[in-house]
């Protein structure tokens, strides 16, 4: 499963990155793989919005489709 397709209100953890480019962003953002994290709010034709500890994330659709994520129950 890839981030775009997360709900709001699911934990999820990111299983891999698998662009350099797009992990190298990721890296910027603060979040790498095997972090565990908290969807917000998933914006209608626009960004994922997700949180890390305390900190809140906006993630465009495209970053999104490239990273692959593993839902917590």
């Amino acid at each position: 499963m890839t981030l775009d397709r997360i709900k709001r209100g699911q934990a999820f953890k990111i299983v891999s990155i698998p662009s350099e480019t797009v992990r190298a962003q990721a890296i910027r953002f603060g979040i790498n793989e095997g972090e565990e994290v908290y969807c917000e709010e998933v914006v209608p034709a626009g960004p994922v919005v997700i949180r890390k500890n305390r900190q809140m994330l906006a993630l465009g659709r495209e970053l999104a489709r490239q990273i692959k994520i593993k839902p917590e129950k």
